[in-house]
């Protein structure tokens, strides 16, 4: 399929769009969205994300839309482990309930700048400098690596009630201690004043740019088109502020996702030097001459991908129910 420039005005404008609608339809209004709700929505991205996919087939690139499906499957993968540290942050801050949805939202237009900004930049060093499929796939090993080591330490993400962000900008900023309804600055005293609102914002944009540090390189693993890296990215994004009142309550049964994800980061790290090292260029390994490995097709990643994560949520879930069934039996004994 050609990717034409009308293509890409109109996929941004098509995600504009969404982000208006998803703004001014549910996160203008604070409230606390209801399961129903936040399923039916859900529901709605995934949808549209799972259609857009059939745009490639319909236009008679399949090969592009396996590409699409495999990378959307590893970002919404990522997303959803994104949203533990979104809920602790959201935690140590306090933030009301109601007012959580403009964190979110906040948080994913964030995240899509953030992301975009380094997809075009790793386009550009795609065509500059071919061998840097090698520092991606190093990356994503380092970073399943670490994961693996703090899963096996039990260093689990906890809240930080001496949030340190919160601590420097009171000791600095004029901050205020208590929220003003979901305003960034509130008047207290006669005296123009910071909220949390606005410190918690802050933490999560942060955050953000950490993650999509991790996510570019894994998506560049599977396919070196831009267009389809921006687009399964932001098709990930939108709808993760419903997912996360979905899963709310349901994120801690999720207990083997982190085995899955450092699973998936490994396999395209591997995937990815393997890449390298067909197309390789420096002089150091072997004398700058590709090196005869196996590639491993997109196809089978994503069968590869959709296992993993089958298999790790299934288990978690499984696992979760059995901890209830037995927390039930004692309570009943």
């Amino acid at each position: 399929m050609e990717i034409t420039p009308l293509l890409w005005a109109l996929t941004l404008v098509s995600i504009m769009a969404l982000l208006a609608v998803d703004f001014f339809g549910h996160v203008r209004k604070a409230h606390e969205p209801t399961l129903r709700e936040s399923a039916a929505w859900s529901g709605f991205y995934v949808g549209i994300a799972l259609l857009f996919g059939l745009l490639f087939v319909i236009l008679g690139d399949s090969g592009q839309a396996v590409e699409y499906y495999a990378g959307y499957l590893t970002e919404k993968a990522l997303s959803v482990d994104n949203l533990f540290v979104f809920l602790v942050i959201i935690s140590s801050f306090n933030v009301p309930r109601k007012y959580q949805q403009k964190v979110l939202l906040f948080g994913i237009v964030f995240a899509l700048i953030a992301r975009t900004v380094l997809i075009f930049l790793g386009a550009g060093l795609i065509t500059v400098f071919s061998d840097i499929f090698y520092v991606f796939g190093i990356i994503l090993l380092l970073t399943a690596a670490n994961m693996l080591r703090n899963e096996v330490k039990h260093e689990k993400r906890s809240d930080n009630d001496d949030n340190i962000v919160m601590r420097t900008a009171r000791r600095w900023l004029k901050t205020s201690d208590d929220y003003d309804g979901d305003k960034l600055t509130t008047v207290i005293n006669g005296r123009r004043m910071l909220t949390p609102m606005l410190l918690v914002m802050v933490v999560i944009g942060g955050t953000d740019v950490l993650f999509a540090l991790d996510s570019i390189p894994a998506i560049y693993g599977l396919t070196s088109e831009p267009y389809i890296v921006f687009t399964a990215t932001a098709f990930s994004l939108l709808g993760l502020r419903q997912l996360y009142f979905l899963l709310d309550g349901l994120l801690d049964r999720l207990a083997y996702l982190s085995y899955g994800l450092i699973a998936i980061l490994g396999f395209i790290g591997v995937k990815l030097i393997l890449h390298a090292l067909h197309d390789n260029n420096l002089p150091f390994i072997n004398s700058g001459e590709s090196v005869h490995v196996i590639e491993i097709p997109t196809g089978i990643s994503l069968v590869v991908i959709a296992g993993i994560l089958v298999v790790t949520v299934t288990a978690s879930l499984i696992s979760a129910r059995k901890i209830r069934v037995r927390e039930l039996e004692h309570q009943t004994s």
